[in-house]
């Protein structure tokens, strides 16, 4: 009895008012252990039962709209026309204030009414003589006349005129852009004039041909010499190229309808491959993917290559994807320079084709004891490589995807160091060539429509709307506030039957790529620059090039209506995907 009373007494002591403090914080500390611990329990039991959606199909917001924004981020699969580095250019619209106007053009003293009058007022028996087309007053009845027929473009600069095809005509080359361009781009025309010469000398001109008709004014540039300055001058034609900054740093633009210089450049000598550094990226499971997937992994690779001052060895040979292929089969022996800018990318960047490489590395690599330095792992970053002194490093990827994708070089730490060099990379200047010979046909006065049908059409699980609101009546409903009636409509579709169309035609001019098919036919520019470029054999007008023709003619329109953001409530990728900017 005696041992309770004082074990109750030793256990109140406890609870003396000196002693609170020091239970308080015993009481806390044993509740916040038990906290971690729970906690500990709970992460470790979800990090073992857990499994992560593939990033490559589930990607992050950031990653899905790399290319409408400047995240370097991983890639995200998709089937469209890829978007390059004309693309982003901003348009910086200082450079393209400083047009030619009518008013700019001297009206010569001896000018009668729209004509030019002869000095020499004698023109008995001269009616037929030659018009000679280096008169500067001939010079600028020409500009004059271009002027003022062509009235929804920028004229920039012309160039002297030259005898065109007969007595009574002069050819004539100008730069300019159409007055609503949203592109950061130049074009060059080049056309006939007849001019007319009257019996009071007056000579006037009669008529101007259609695009690209006046060939005599059209010089070929010189070809690139290997090592040679790649600053930006004057060309050939006396067009200055023009180069306004953008973010401080010069970036040049596209100059379409150029004659196009890609041939393929050359070292000069031993010495000079001797003292090179190159990367090659070989193997790896990217080979017959999406254009843009292919895009994606390039880019890594010149980005990598442009970090460690090395020149990018790359395969001008690739494989179609079977989504853009008439036969529906992956198509191999494309050619790079089908689709992209090579003379661009060759001109700003230093790259070199891997079949001349190989050649000059089988011939040289021995007897000047040059070494290679092999890299299998992807995780090795291209920053663990900035020291490597091997005149080759070779990134090889193996076969498992999508470890073997070279993208996946770019991603984690790489993503903040290694930037895609977007503006070396232009659509081929063969198709946007196409593009403006069509936009041309068409005065540049035209709106646009975009009409997405198709599989999506057919997949009501997933559009369950798009069939009907692109039928041609939705289509005249949704157009009626947006297009005015009586206007040149180009209508840009996968839909393969354009009489499906037809009753749009009560309200509009319509347009379809399919009625320009002459140039890529077998007698045209295009076809016979292509074939040159593969060995002599005719090349395919394939899916891909279709697409990228419709596509850019379409952003050309002065109005221009979105499948997905004009005429359906449907979301782009699929029911319950839509995002604020699709």
């Amino acid at each position: 009895m005696l041992g309770r009373p004082s074990l109750l007494l030793s256990r109140s002591g406890s609870f003396r008012p000196e002693n609170l403090g020091q239970n308080a914080m015993a009481m806390i500390g044993n509740l916040c252990f038990t906290i971690f611990v729970v906690g500990v329990l709970v992460f470790t039991i979800i990090a073992a039962t857990y499994q992560p959606e593939d990033p490559l199909f589930h990607p992050s917001a950031k990653i899905t709209n790399f290319l409408t924004s400047k995240s370097n981020a991983t890639f995200r699969a998709d089937d469209s026309v890829v978007r390059t580095g004309e693309d982003f250019l901003g348009v910086n619209q200082t450079a393209f204030t400083t047009f030619i106007n009518l008013s700019d053009v001297d009206v010569p003293e001896n000018a009668d009414g729209g004509g030019v009058t002869e000095n020499n007022l004698d023109c008995s028996g001269k009616i037929d003589d030659p018009v000679d087309c280096t008169d500067p007053d001939v010079f600028h009845l020409l500009m004059r006349a271009a002027i003022e027929k062509f009235k929804d473009i920028h004229f920039y600069r012309f160039g002297k005129p030259v005898r065109g095809s007969n007595d009574s005509s002069c050819h004539m080359a100008w730069r300019f852009r159409p007055k609503e361009g949203k592109t950061a781009a130049f074009y060059k025309d080049y056309r006939s004039f007849v001019v007319s010469r009257s019996q009071n000398c007056t000579l006037d001109v009669v008529s101007i041909g259609d695009y690209h008709s006046g060939g005599n004014a059209r010089k070929r540039k010189r070809k690139n010499r290997a090592g040679s300055d790649r600053t930006l001058g004057k060309l050939d034609e006396g067009f200055e190229k023009v180069t306004p900054k953008t973010e401080g740093e010069p970036i040049a633009l596209p100059v379409v309808g150029e004659a196009v210089n890609d041939s393929l450049p050359v070292v000069e000598s031993e010495s000079s491959f001797g003292n090179g550094k190159y990367l090659i990226y070989s193997g790896g499971g990217d080979r017959c993917k999406s254009m843009s997937h292919y895009l994606w992994s390039f880019m890594c690779a010149l980005g990598e290559a442009q970090y460690l001052n090395r020149t990018l060895i790359m395969d001008l040979s690739i494989c179609l994807s079977k989504i853009y292929t008439s036969s529906g089969v992956d198509e191999e022996g494309k050619d790079f320079r089908f689709y992209f800018d090579f003379e661009h990318l060759k001109d700003s960047a230093s790259v070199l084709d891997q079949v001349q490489f190989w050649s000059d590395w089988d011939q040289w690599h021995k007897k000047d004891r040059l070494s290679l330095h092999l890299v299998e792992d992807f995780r090795i970053t291209p920053m663990k490589l900035s020291g490597v002194q091997d005149t080759l490093i070779t990134r090889k990827f193996g076969s498992v995807e999508p470890d073997n994708y070279w993208y996946r070089v770019c991603e984690g730490e790489t993503e903040s160091v290694v930037q895609r060099p977007w503006h070396l990379v232009w659509k081929s200047r063969r198709l946007m060539d196409i593009v403006s010979a069509i936009s041309s046909r068409l005065n540049w006065d035209y709106d646009s429509v975009h009409v997405v049908r198709g599989e999506k059409a057919r997949n009501r699980e997933m559009w369950p709307h798009l069939a009907e609101d692109t039928s041609p009546e939705a289509l005249l409903s949704s157009l009626q506030d947006k297009i005015d009636d009586g206007r040149n409509l180009y209508i840009a579709t996968n839909e393969p039957d354009t009489s499906f169309f037809d009753p749009l035609k009560d309200k509009y001019s319509t347009h379809f790529l399919h009625e320009y098919k002459d140039l890529w036919d077998d007698k045209s520019e295009w076809y016979a620059e292509t074939a040159k470029l593969n060995n002599g054999n005719p090349v395919e007008f394939d899916g891909y090039m279709r697409a990228s023709v419709d596509t850019e003619v379409f952003f050309r329109g002065k109005k221009q209506v979105e499948t997905f953001n004009d005429l359906t409530r449907d979301c782009k990728d699929g029911i319950n995907t839509c995002t604020s900017s699709s």
